[in-house]
């Protein structure tokens, strides 16, 4: 297919999403790719846990009655999801590709072959469709109970349905930073939070635990992420933030809730990285993609307790592919059956060793997680989280979102 004929299928696409809503994307998209030579095109959305892809199908209250369910692991349209690249059967036929948000996943499309052909579809018509279905499904899952429903296996608690609205994208990447994180229990978090920002030299990074695992852990928590941002907004030093974070706390509960957290500020011109520890675990470090070691910065007290001790701002030096990792206890301290922590060696062996295999960052995490998910059972007693940060070093080169996506070596 011709570039004036792509671009004028794209721009009638866009122009009718417009006025169209999520549950009409399907029949968009199937347009779009008939009109580009394409035997048409299925959208698939993964589940919070990204265990499974959904069909979107646009029938229904989910809008995905009726529609295909495979699993991310062992399947065509599951490898494309892991390792963001298109896959097609091996006797050629319909092509998976991933849908992205930036260097989020959200998904996969199916392109069909050309009626009559086994031979696939022409690559730079799946992959331009690819990317104009995750920027319509950006556009139109903020309003959609459809697709929440489609995304979900079961029931969400009212402080997960809070902290999933007011959480950042879960992957970001450019070609000086890449950031990622992971949650758990997806549907019953209750004290767990990640923040983060970037805007010219600076990526921002926050990871909260409040106390305890119900309602009110999740509002201490979400206020704890939103004065954060309220004061890094308004230019705000890190210790500043932290204070008028406890300030926040305090009025609204006393000292009767409070919240651990690390808040830090990495400058991506030179990597160092500045950083204040209100008692929460200390951050590590992962350096050649071989060997970890434990940042170290004087504890200032857990936010909310009114403990008055000095809040130090500690500064460390980051070395081009640094992996910098922030996690609650949730990570470390489940257990097994036996009684078996899974630890911190555990933990950071398990990123060592996924490291080496080349796969994206947010594959890795979701790995991470199910690990830590089947070491106690499938069920945790704690909210479980990673905020993960790599610096990828001075670069004039512009890397492409996706290979940033995979925080190369």
């Amino acid at each position: 297919m011709s570039t004036e004929a792509l671009g004028g299928t794209l721009s009638r696409l866009l122009e009718a999403s417009h006025t169209t809503a999520f549950e009409q994307l399907p029949g968009l998209l199937e347009t779009a790719a008939r009109e580009a030579g394409a035997g048409g095109a299925r959208l698939f959305v993964a589940d919070l846990q990204q265990d499974v892809l959904r069909e979107v199908t646009g029938i229904g209250p989910d809008a995905g009655r009726g529609g295909e369910e495979v699993r991310i692991e062992g399947t065509l349209p599951g490898r494309a999801y892991q390792i963001l690249e298109s896959t097609t059967a091996p006797t050629g036929g319909s092509c998976w590709t991933p849908v992205l948000d930036g260097t989020e996943r959200l998904g996969v499309l199916r392109v069909d072959p050309p009626p009559g052909t086994t031979h696939g579809s022409d690559p730079d018509v799946v992959r331009t469709l690819a990317t104009v279905a995750g920027l319509l499904l950006v556009s139109k899952r903020s309003n959609s109970d459809a697709h929440a429903r489609l995304t979900r296996t079961r029931k969400m608690g009212v402080s997960a349905e809070l902290q999933w609205t007011l959480m950042p994208p879960r992957t970001f990447a450019n070609d000086r930073v890449t950031v990622s994180a992971v949650m758990e229990p997806a549907y019953q978090m209750a004290g767990d939070t990640i923040d983060y920002a970037v805007g010219g030299d600076n990526a921002h990074l926050a990871i909260f635990d409040a106390m305890g695992h119900d309602t009110s852990a999740g509002l201490t928590a979400s206020l704890a992420m939103a004065t954060c941002r309220s004061h890094r907004r308004s230019g705000s030093d890190l210790a500043a933030t932290s204070h008028a974070i406890e300030e926040t706390l305090t009025e609204q509960f006393g000292h009767s809730r409070y919240a651990t957290g690390i808040l830090a500020s990495l400058d991506l011109a030179t990597g160092q990285l500045s950083w204040v520890n209100r008692g929460h675990l200390l951050p590590v470090v992962i350096r050649g993609g071989r060997w970890a070691t434990t940042l170290h910065c004087p504890p200032a007290g857990p936010m909310g307790t009114g403990l008055g001790l000095p809040t130090e701002v500690c500064v460390d030096q980051l070395e081009p592919g640094d992996r910098l990792l922030m996690f609650t206890d949730g990570i470390t301290e489940a257990r097994d059956a036996q009684g078996e922590l899974f630890g911190r060696e555990r933990f950071t062996d398990f990123l060592i060793r996924h490291h080496a295999d080349g796969l994206p960052v947010a594959e890795t995490l979701r790995r991470l997680i199910h690990a830590v998910l089947d070491h106690h059972d499938g069920r945790l007693d704690d909210d479980a989280t990673v905020l993960f940060c790599q610096w990828h070093g001075k670069t004039t080169d512009q890397t492409t979102p996706r290979s940033a996506a995979r925080a190369p070596n």
